[in-house]
């Protein structure tokens, strides 16, 4: 079975249920995910582009600069041999456990955009997709296996956001995007062929060593077509596939059949921060441990 996006045309998923390593649940993972969210809504800038979501020219802190990008080597649509997640010792001592917060929304009859439980049986003309929320600033990648095969990076894309890849805390993330200018390009839709499909979120501090973003990701597409989608060499896979062996705390929510409200879908589009009272993720999922990568799967269910 294949989803259709335009943009994310290669994306395919087949199955829908969380599939996340060594979970647990825990009551207090919620409100600790909640915590930074500020106590009201953001003022409005008036403005309705999206927010950038290129890497900021500098860091938090006075006078310290922005670390340069990082250089992708080995072969154009591999990343090299480097390619690792960010090391333990680079985690800020007083920096927070990372969570990372999902919504899965379907299309009603109507058109609307209503929650739908991960575990839902998904079929032929369905249309879903994902509300993304983390608590931390830092770097998302999005990849795709299909049947168990070899991955390849969904997101960051070269025709979307600039090829950028940043997310700030608490600042909600579409994936596909509801703005888009034409309804075909903002759903991943379920075709009538079945199979089974997984989506890898990977949440680090840093940009991932060797992968390819932002202008770097631009010209590699733009100059080499076969190199995109990306693929990850074995070894930066490997070092994903370990740290899904970290163990993470899971709370679920089951608000099924609720809209998205309007507060969820503005400050999807205009790079506004959510607020304690705006509603909370379906799912959320922290680590246990300050480390600086948290990564998590999301499997659709399609028969």
């Amino acid at each position: 079975m294949r989803l259709s996006v335009m943009v994310l045309a290669f994306v395919c998923f087949c199955s829908v249920a969380i599939g996340i390593a060594a979970t647990a649940q825990d009551e207090d993972v919620r409100g600790a995910f909640l915590t930074s969210r500020p106590k009201v809504k953001p003022a409005s800038t008036g403005t309705a582009s999206k927010p950038s979501r290129r890497r900021p020219k500098t860091t938090v802190g006075p006078n310290k600069p922005a670390k340069p990008p990082e250089k992708t080597t080995g072969k154009p649509n591999t990343p090299g041999p480097s390619s690792s997640t960010p090391s333990e010792p680079s985690t800020p001592v007083n920096a927070p456990r990372l969570g990372l917060g999902l919504t899965l929304f379907m299309r009603d009859s109507n058109g609307l955009a209503v929650r739908v439980d991960p575990d839902h049986v998904f079929g032929k003309g369905d249309r879903v997709r994902v509300l993304l929320e983390t608590n931390s600033d830092g770097y998302l990648y999005i990849f795709n296996t299909t049947n168990d095969g070899p991955a390849t990076m969904i997101y960051p894309h070269a025709d979307l956001d600039e090829a950028g890849n940043y997310v700030q805390a608490h600042v909600p993330f579409e994936i596909p995007a509801s703005s888009a200018t034409e309804e075909r390009l903002r759903w991943f839709a379920f075709d009538e062929v079945a199979g089974t499909e997984r989506l890898f979120f990977v949440f680090t501090r840093e940009p991932l060593s060797g992968v390819p973003i932002e202008d770097e990701l631009i010209a590699l597409c733009r100059d080499s077509k076969e190199s995109c989608p990306v693929k990850p060499n074995a070894e930066m896979w490997a070092a994903t596939q370990k740290e899904m062996q970290q163990p993470l705390k899971t709370d679920k929510t089951q608000p099924n059949g609720q809209a998205e409200t309007t507060s969820e879908q503005q400050a999807a589009t205009r790079g506004l921060g959510l607020a304690k009272d705006d509603p909370q993720p379906s799912l959320v999922m922290m680590a246990s441990s300050r480390r600086p990568t948290l990564v998590a799967t999301l499997d659709l269910i399609h028969k």
